[in-house]
């Protein structure tokens, strides 16, 4: 159920908002040339327009292509028994201008920042790279054409898989609605019953909802469908159709052939081994990081039976690899593998979609050997500054031994060829991890990572992390997998100390709370990537740093509140060491020093439940007491060797009441704000500010980025005005300005 927000305590009712924010914003904020679609707000673009969708050519071969101004002076093309006109009307030859790699790079560029420029920009590219302002004009109108098909693909994995789900839950119900049907006539003899009971009622409710949905969903993926049903077709066997031939649908879509793709599989399995297994000259370990670095022309020398080729590529290459035990039994860990829902629940800040395309085989016993599986994913960093990594990859679980189990990644040729070469950035070489079976539920992972992508203008605050390969590396993957292994151990305990869990008088209750931390921490690392999920519109801050906002409406969703919400997302580069910014933000006793929500008041810590070996790894519950209200606060801490968070979120007092007696946290209502902090990549960066002494020349920066969700008013009606992205902006400012001034680096 939802939160009522007219219903709820005169202190309750500013928990999703900010004292600055006004509840009962009115109007309309329209995002500067471009289509809100992900907060329901249609807006007039481009592409709805004829002349956008008229005119628009492409060369699925080579670099795009866009008509020259001849192509529209040519003459009509007439048939050939007009013989009277030929003179007058003669065929043309269509003259096309295939753009230089320079102008794509350009275009490219301004895309990124702009995918509807306007006619200003237009002019000024168009004078920048020699081209016409048309040639400019329909070469932006075919990149959001390719990028909006392939959005529809994706779109149609996941309505395929919500078919399924929602074809199941209609065979239950009508199963248990035909228990009480007439054998005679067939009739539901519950419909005309006056005793019929609540659940029946509900159950007869539910299945025609379903019903619904099932059609809409079948009406939508029917565009995509390879085949077509009769509409004489018994509901029955339509069903029965769609199932035989479920399995095999995208395998026919993108043309793929199963031997094919096992043969694929299993050397990329044994170079992965290869790269798993061998030390040098392969890797080589550097001084400066003393992190391992792949030697490429070893690579090439090493794999050569592997690769047809043997010279560099063109492209970038990122090669990673680390080593690490992690607590999680071995069934347990393939399985979060080979489920893709357990998948981005192990992974929320490293993926934003992630999708089952295709299953090739199902693999044999309980831990699925052989087990080969089509799929998609979006890779993102916790900021929309940085755009995310969609691949296409094949997925296989293979054992090696009694012990050793390998989970191998590699992407397939012939899919990106049907999907269009021009939009995949980014493939898989051989890629996973080595997985060895240990005593008492361990496992020591050693992963590899190995990508190949695209050069792209990467924004300089980002540009390092990005380039040496830790922001989507092997560090990233294992670090994040620790700290989820470690939250399952911590949630699974029953004899924690009691000074790691203070404040919950039961384990139910512990649980809980847990579980509702880790539900608000997903919620957020989903809200603030540059994933096709959102829309951001960029503003400056009173400061002067970019501020990117996106609004969308919660219409059904019981686990955030119901209504119109805005983000704003702020990504900075601070002088001070990841430790010491991470200590300060979760420090309850100094949460008053940048949160304008707490007004001054004091923080009381109720409860305080660890969740890792790291101190820093805690969830807590706080008291914000100021002289007209009080305020409480969940927050979710977490930090690993790579990335640090500190995740909160105002709660109804009854709400977590409840939660701490052990009652079911999936309907409460949250809405997370929060930090992310990386380290700016750079070794040995000086002069920052540390904690301890001996650091002072070792820790460099952070990459900074805090996120702030509002409810802006609980009618998913009303829109936006500028005056509640004032309010927002005016947060953010706000807060960036009290962190810096707290940790004295106003100057950095």
């Amino acid at each position: 159920m939802g939160v009522n927000m007219s219903n709820t305590p005169p202190h309750t009712k500013d928990l999703f908002s900010s004292p600055v924010l006004s509840l009962s914003l009115a109007g309309i904020f329209r995002y500067a040339g471009e289509a809100a679609e992900t907060s329901g707000m249609e807006m007039a673009s481009d592409e709805v327009r004829q002349e956008d969708t008229a005119d628009i050519s492409s060369d699925n071969s080579g670099p795009v292509r866009s008509r020259s101004e001849e192509d529209f002076d040519c003459d009509d093309v007439h048939d050939g028994d007009d013989k009277d006109n030929d003179d007058k009307n003669r065929k043309k030859k269509r003259k096309y201008h295939r753009h230089t790699t320079e102008q794509i790079r350009e275009m490219e560029a301004l895309f990124k920042e702009s995918p509807h420029p306007d006619e200003k920009q237009r002019q000024k590219l168009s004078q920048q790279l020699g081209l016409a302002p048309r040639q400019v004009k329909f070469w932006f109108q075919n990149r959001r054409t390719q990028i909006k098909a392939l959005q529809e693909r994706h779109e149609n994995s996941l309505l395929k898989t919500e078919l399924d789900k929602l074809r199941e839950e209609t065979k239950a119900m009508r199963e248990t609605i035909n228990k009480s049907c007439c054998p005679n006539c067939g009739m539901v003899t519950a419909t005309i019953d006056a005793s019929m009971s609540t659940e029946e009622k509900q159950l007869l409710i539910e299945n025609a909802k379903l019903k619904a949905e099932v059609e809409k969903l079948r009406t939508a993926l029917g565009k995509f469908s390879p085949r077509t049903t009769s509409p004489t077709t018994s509901s029955a066997g339509h069903d029965e159709e769609e199932n035989r031939n479920s399995l095999g649908f995208y395998s026919v879509l993108f043309g793929l052939d199963k031997s094919r793709i096992m043969d694929v599989a299993n050397r990329a399995t044994e170079e992965l081994i290869k790269m798993a297994t061998m030390g040098e000259p392969l890797w080589v370990r550097s001084v400066e990081t003393g992190r391992e670095i792949l030697n490429y022309d070893e690579y090439v020398k090493e794999m050569a039976a592997e690769n047809s080729g043997s010279e560099r590529p063109k492209t970038f290459i990122e090669a990673s690899r680390e080593t690490e035990v992690v607590f999680m039994d071995l069934p347990r860990l393939l399985q979060s593998f080979l489920d893709v829902n357990q998948w981005k629940e192990m992974f929320p800040c490293l993926i934003s979609k992630a999708v089952t395309v295709d299953v090739i085989s199902n693999g044999e016993g309980s831990n699925r050997n052989g087990a080969v599986q089509l799929m998609f994913a979006e890779l993102q960093m916790l900021t929309p500054m940085v755009p995310t990594r969609e691949v296409y990859f094949v997925r296989c679980c293979k054992q090696l031994s009694d012990e050793q189990w390998a989970i191998v990644d590699v992407s397939i040729d012939k899919v990106e060829d049907n999907i269009d070469a021009s939009l995949v950035k980014c493939r898989k070489r051989p890629s996973g991890c080595i997985i060895e079976d240990k005593s008492n539920g361990h496992c020591k992972v050693i992963w590899v990572e190995h990508l190949e992508c695209q050069k792209s203008t990467i924004h300089t605050m980002y540009r390092t992390i990005v380039n040496s390969g830790l922001a989507f590396g092997a560090r990233h993957w294992i670090a994040t997998l620790q700290l989820h292994c470690e939250r399952l151990v911590f949630y699974m305990a029953t004899n924690v100390p009691m000074k790691d869990s203070t404040g919950v008088a039961t384990l139910a209750g512990r649980k809980s709370i847990l579980k509702l931390a880790q539900r608000m921490t997903w919620s957020f690392c989903h809200a603030i990537g540059a994933s096709s999920f959102h829309t951001w519109t960029m503003v400056t801050s009173k400061t002067g740093e970019d501020i990117r906002i996106s609004s969308r409406k919660n219409l059904n969703d019981p686990g955030e509140p119901l209504g119109v919400i805005l983000s704003a997302v702020s990504s900075v580069w601070l002088p001070v060491s990841t430790n010491v910014l991470f200590d300060f933000l979760r420090d309850e006793a100094r949460r008053s020093e940048w949160d304008i929500m707490s007004s001054g008041g004091s923080v009381q810590s109720v409860a305080n439940l660890a969740k890792g070996k790291d101190r820093g790894n805690v969830v807590n519950i706080q008291k914000i007491q100021s002289k007209d209200n009080s305020v409480w606060i969940l927050q979710d801490s977490c930090t690993s060797a790579y990335e640090s968070m500190v995740v909160y979120a105002p709660v109804e007092f009854a709400g977590i009441q409840s939660v701490l007696t052990g009652c079911d946290s999936s309907n409460l209502a949250i809405l997370p704000s929060g930090f992310s902090i990386l380290p700016d990549g750079i070794e040995g960066r000086p002069l920052v500010i540390s904690s301890r002494q001996e650091e002072k020349y070792t820790e460099g920066g952070s990459l900074f980025t805090m996120a702030f969700q509002i409810l802006v008013n609980p009618s998913p009606t009303v829109k936006l005005t500028t005056e509640s992205v004032e309010s927002v902006n005016n947060l953010v400012s706000c807060t960036l300005r009290n962190i810096k001034t707290s940790l004295q680096c106003e100057d950095g």
